[in-house]
């Protein structure tokens, strides 16, 4: 639908080693759902299958399956590295010193050498571990094409400019061709809802963003497609406005990664009638049942107040129109509930459980749940992040 319109939009199935662990699943299988899903719609652009948030401990199971690679290295910011590979680093960034000039940073950024050495201190080691992976990467690949997007998206403060200048810097130093980086955003990306945060801050700080990868593409051997990306970016309807602007002003690249969207749809799809709603209710149900657990992998990214949760047996009475309304992304509808769309999000775990009943349940009601998925990744994300108002 795009390509009617003439923007190019590349799919990237993802599933990361959490969520495989989680459901029992492997790289293979989704492989063979996209592979699938070009087949059906003969689809003969590029696509990609994404190790998603992987390390040296988890990449190897996704070497055969995927050709993107998500390098997660925020666990790693603040270990320590020995003072002579500190020293080594700082000397090697010494032509980074000096003023870093855009029309879009909102003024000049300041790199100084006691900067690089603050910034080394805190980052070097998360650097070395990317380029660890990566070499892992490219060694068993071997001829092999693929896409490396690193990840700092997770980390506990946001990047600041010269610390992203600097970021990219020591990936260019250390040999990753990273083609796409995550950085830590001001803000909430909560699972499944929108933004949470200042809009204008955010953009300004994205626009900043967007003038450094730039300037780190024209200052060291980095790829000319790298571009920004947007972790649990799904569902961040009051920004695509201002993405889209600054992202069509600057020409620039996006690689927006969703997170469980379409899974969200299938549960509302399901609730459209008497059968697949009772279906959807007893997901629910099991859900608030083991909210501990089921959040527990997912803590920095679900803020669910479980105060403000209805009871399953409040909502064993609800009709779909109420199921669906406290479901639905859309904080105009009072019925709306935004702690029971985070808690169905991470109840995806429940339905794999379900094994053929929730599978076939799903078959049912295959075309409301296709409906559903089209009009909320095309006009609600692609639309507004990659067209503009129409």
């Amino acid at each position: 639908m795009a390509l009617e319109k003439e923007v190019e939009v590349i799919p990237v199935w993802n599933k990361s080693n959490r969520e495989h662990t989680l459901i029992g699943t492997e790289p293979s299988s989704t492989r063979a759902a996209a592979e699938k899903a070009v087949r059906d719609e003969g689809w003969s652009r590029p696509y990609f299958v994404d190790a998603d948030h992987v390390g040296l401990k988890t990449v190897d199971r996704f070497l055969g399956a995927c050709d993107f690679f998500t390098l997660d290295v925020a666990d790693y910011i603040g270990k320590s590295v020995p003072d002579d590979e500190i020293k080594r680093f700082v000397d090697s960034m010494v032509p980074s010193i000096g003023r870093l000039r855009h029309p879009d940073l909102g003024g000049e950024v300041t790199i100084t050498a006691p900067e690089i050495h603050s910034f080394a201190r805190r980052y070097l080691f998360a650097l070395q571990e990317a380029g660890r992976i990566y070499a892992h990467i490219k060694k068993q690949m071997g001829q092999k094409a693929f896409v490396t997007e690193v990840s700092v998206d997770e980390a506990l403060e946001p990047q600041t400019p010269a610390e992203l200048y600097l970021f990219l810097a020591g990936l260019a130093e250390e040999g990753v061709a990273v083609q796409t980086v995550a950085p830590k955003f001001s803000g909430k990306f909560l699972k499944g809802i929108d933004y949470v945060g200042d809009v204008a801050s955010f953009l300004s700080e994205f626009k900043s963003d967007l003038a450094v990868v730039e300037l780190a593409k024209t200052s060291f051997p980095l790829p000319a497609d790298l571009k920004l990306s947007v972790h649990s970016g799904s569902d961040k309807f009051s920004l695509y406005p201002g993405i889209h602007s600054l992202v069509a002003k600057s020409k620039s690249g996006l690689h927006l990664k969703t997170a469980g969207t379409t899974w969200l749809e299938e549960v509302t799809g399901l609730a459209t009638d008497a059968k697949g709603l009772a279906l959807a209710k007893k997901i629910y149900a099991r859900a608030y049942d083991r909210m501990a657990e089921l959040r527990k992998p997912y803590e920095t990214v679900v803020e669910i107040e479980q105060s403000d949760l209805p009871k399953p047996t409040a909502v064993a009475g609800w009709s779909s129109e109420e199921f669906i309304s406290a479901l639905s992304h859309d904080p105009s509808n009072p019925r709306f509930n935004r702690d029971l769309r985070q808690l169905v999000h991470i109840g995806f775990r429940i339905a794999a459980e379900m094994g053929d009943e929730f599978r076939e349940e799903l078959q049912r009601s295959r075309r409301a749940i296709e409906q559903n998925v089209t009009d909320n990744l095309f006009l609600r994300h692609i639309q507004p992040l990659f067209l503009g108002a129409d």
